[in-house]
């Protein structure tokens, strides 16, 4: 899990590359899911806030 102090100190470059990264990575959790069975369920949900984290620091700094 991500923190906002963390994200806040992130350039806008590096938090494209972030977001990116963990949507990919979310992608993979899903599709592991449907397929042979999620270890950690909880993970999909920690993914989808920590981008969503990154993209609400991102537009603030527009």
């Amino acid at each position: 899990m991500l923190k906002t102090s963390e994200i806040s100190n992130l350039s806008a470059k590096e938090l494209t590359e972030k977001v990116a990264t963990l949507k990919a990575e979310l992608f993979n959790q899903k599709f592991n899911k449907f397929t042979t069975g999620n270890d950690k369920p909880h993970t999909v949900k920690e993914l989808k806030k920590d981008i969503a984290r990154l993209l609400t620091v991102k537009n603030a700094k527009k």
